[in-house]
Order: structure tokens, then C-alpha cells, then sequence
């Protein structure tokens, strides 16, 4: 069988892409990292991978991508197993274990990157409601209607990321208090008053 110059493309870059990430494991290269140096590490030229990937960027976003559907895999597993609020707690705990720390950073590189450049991080953009559909899965089968339960897990998805951002910013969020205050706004409760009304 002949290969298209398309299909032998894409064979290339998917070799890059294991190469990148049996090279980096869980981790992200730095932002200031040069292509060089990562091209240096994966013995390959930098030439190559920006060939396949773009820039320095398009290098982050694709690693990004593969290791989260890595991650998912695992987390889906978990989903088939549990519930809603099962799922919270397995995502929260996967991306706030340290060794994740470049990992969240690189993400919120990425996605900055992406809020000023959509086009450039199309597949990148379209990898991020993985777990938006499975946490909605999750609430329809726990009894929620469908257009609820796409909005629940909307906004569920959206305060973890709030949250692992102060995390990068200004640690000082105690993890387990941080999920359930999650898990609480989604269940549509409110937070516990600290302090009486006057």
C-alpha cells in the first residue's frame, strides 16, 4: 500500500509528537525553551519541528493535547465507575498533584496564546470540552435535563479552571475546601457563611 505525501506527513509528526512526549513525560518544555534546545533533546532538528508543528507554541499545544487525552482515558475510566461529583474530585486531584505544575502552566500559556490567535490552536480549542461532555453525561444520568446538565458541567469545568489558575498565580487554596465549594455550585447549594448577615 502507498502512502499519500498527507498520511506519511502525519506519520512523521506523530513520531515527533511520542518522541516529545517520552522526552518530557508529564511535564511541558518552559516557554523559553527554544526549539533547538527541545529539537536537541529528541535528537531531531528544529527545522523539523517546526515544520510539523509551527513554532515553539504549536509544539506546546499538541504535547497539551496528547497528554490530556492520556489523562482522560484514565478519568473516563473513573467516570464509568462513578458519579458526577466522583469525577470532580478525579479531575481536581489529577491536575493539582505537583509533578502536573508545568503541565497547568502550559495550558494557561496555550490557552492565552489561543484567546488572541483562535485560528492557530483550532485542534487545541476543539480537544478543551472532553471533559465538559462527560461531566454533562454524568448529570443526565444522575437525573438532570440535557441542556442543564451541558450548563452544570459548563460551569463546573470553568471553576476548576479558575481555580488551578490561582493555583499557578497565588497557591494558597486548600484543595479539598476548593473542590467541594465545586462540588456545592454545581449542586446548585451556596457556601456556608463564614460571617451572620447584618
Amino acid at each position: 500500500m502507498i502512502l499519500s505525501s498527507a498520511e506519511r506527513t502525519g506519520d512523521a509528526r506523530e513520531r515527533l509528537l511520542a518522541r516529545l512526549l517520552d522526552a518530557f513525560d508529564e511535564a511541558l518544555p518552559a516557554p523559553e525553551v527554544s526549539l533547538r534546545e527541545i529539537a536537541a533533546r529528541i535528537g531531531t532538528s528544529h527545522a523539523l519541528l517546526r515544520y510539523h508543528f509551527g513554532s515553539l507554541p504549536g509544539v506546546l499545544a499538541a504535547m497539551l493535547k496528547a497528554q490530556r487525552s492520556r489523562d482522560n482515558e484514565a478519568l473516563f475510566e473513573a467516570a464509568r465507575q462513578g458519579t458526577f461529583d466522583d469525577l470532580v474530585v478525579a479531575i481536581w486531584r489529577t491536575y493539582t498533584r505537583p509533578e502536573q505544575l508545568s503541565r497547568v502552566r502550559g495550558f494557561f500559556h496555550v490557552a492565552g496564546l489561543a484567546a488572541y490567535s483562535p485560528e492557530n490552536f483550532r485542534e487545541f480549542i476543539d480537544s478543551l470540552d472532553d471533559l465538559t461532555k462527560i461531566l454533562a453525561s454524568l448529570a443526565e444520568r444522575e437525573g438532570l435535563e440535557v441542556e442543564e446538565a451541558m450548563v452544570t458541567a459548563s460551569v463546573t469545568i470553568a471553576a476548576i479552571r479558575g481555580l488551578l489558575l490561582q493555583e499557578v498565580l497565588a497557591p494558597a487554596v486548600n484543595s479539598e475546601d476548593a473542590v467541594t465549594l465545586i462540588l456545592r455550585m454545581s449542586k446548585g447549594q451556596s457556601a456556608p457563611r463564614t460571617h451572620p448577615e447584618p
